[in-house]
């Protein structure tokens, strides 16, 4: 299974273009989005191209492929506007023989760990840093943020395939790739 990996669009149309320009490109058979689709919240500036209402149409008109969890910004007024669940705060999935724990990072992260066994991954955005980290016995990425990258970092999202992540620019450049084993 292919999977396409964001998070953090925060209500940019302009940028939810540039992953939708990018999932056209990867052709997964499903996209994972880690949280905060619509508002930017208050502790960060407005992102480019900020539009909500766009945002909406963009992510309805692909509303069988994703699967979502819910980030600190995203409420229950968003899912009455949204035609995918969006509200679980956390999901277990299992992928190419990987158990991942996914969520927003909110809640659940590296200070607050979920119950996890060695070999699990949390996978979860909130911090805006892409990131692929060893734990005590899990493994913690991050795919970075697709329209307020924080520290430095690119516009981003990741993609899952037979056991390799790889990190990618929105154009589809890798900068990034960790290949792991279930």
């Amino acid at each position: 299974m292919k999977v396409l990996i964001a998070s953090d669009v925060h209500g940019s149309a302009y940028f939810c273009r540039r992953l939708m320009e990018a999932w056209d490109r990867e052709r997964p058979d499903r996209v994972i989005l880690l949280g905060d689709l619509l508002y930017h919240g208050p502790r960060n500036d407005l992102p480019e191209g900020y539009a909500p209402k766009e945002v909406i149409t963009l992510l309805n008109e692909r509303k069988e492929s994703l699967l979502c969890v819910r980030g600190n910004c995203d409420t229950e007024v968003d899912q009455m506007v949204l035609a995918f669940p969006i509200l679980a705060d956390y999901a277990w999935l299992y992928l190419d023989g990987l158990s991942l724990f996914v969520t927003h990072g909110h809640v659940y992260n590296t200070k607050h760990l979920p119950p996890l066994r060695r070999g699990d991954i949390l996978l979860h955005g909130h911090t805006h840093v892409p990131a692929w980290e060893a734990g005590d016995g899990y493994l913690y990425l991050n795919p970075g943020s697709v329209s307020i990258p924080k520290e430095g970092t690119p516009h981003s999202y990741m993609m899952l395939e037979n056991g390799c992540f790889r990190w990618k620019t929105l154009d589809g450049a890798v900068y990034h790739e960790l290949a792991v084993t279930g």
